[in-house]
């Protein structure tokens, strides 16, 4: 096979469809649009959403609520998730997405106090709540805020 013998496959290539090119092309005199008309015009037709000057849905619908620009997204999970973990591990953002306790840390992560914890870990999160570094700390570990 030579580089002069390469060819498309057959029926991918295909002649652009002209339209408004006489009868006996199947889309001539009025190319498709009809009679006159706003549509039938040059540059004619409406915006999205317009419904012939009835109210639009966009319009019609109450609005409700705001989007706070300043919102963070923390993940939260619970104290007894950390027992998966050996004794004296180290326990970061890092390691919590490996272990696929989180998937994405989005703003931060924070242990909550659900549950018990039986292992000795150095945990090193965003935020913790009082119980769950009640419980750390209980268990011999340390909670740390990084």
């Amino acid at each position: 096979m030579n580089l002069s013998e390469l060819r498309p496959a057959e029926g991918s290539k295909q002649n652009r469809f002209r339209k408004g090119r006489g009868h006996a092309s199947g889309a001539g005199k009025t190319a498709g649009k009809g009679h006159k008309g706003q549509k039938a015009r040059s540059g004619g037709g409406v915006r999205p959403g317009f419904e012939g000057g009835q109210m639009p849905l966009y319009r019609r619908l109450p609005k409700r609520g705001f989007t706070n620009r300043n919102s963070k997204e923390i993940i939260a999970i619970n104290v007894d998730r950390l027992n998966i973990f050996e004794d004296n591990t180290v326990v970061t953002v890092d390691t919590l997405k490996e272990a696929g306790i989180i998937k994405n840390p989005k703003d931060g992560v924070k242990i909550l106090g659900n549950g018990d914890i039986t292992k000795k870990l150095t945990v090193m999160v965003n935020y913790y709540s009082k119980s769950a570094v009640e419980k750390i700390e209980a268990a011999g570990g340390k909670a740390e805020v990084i």
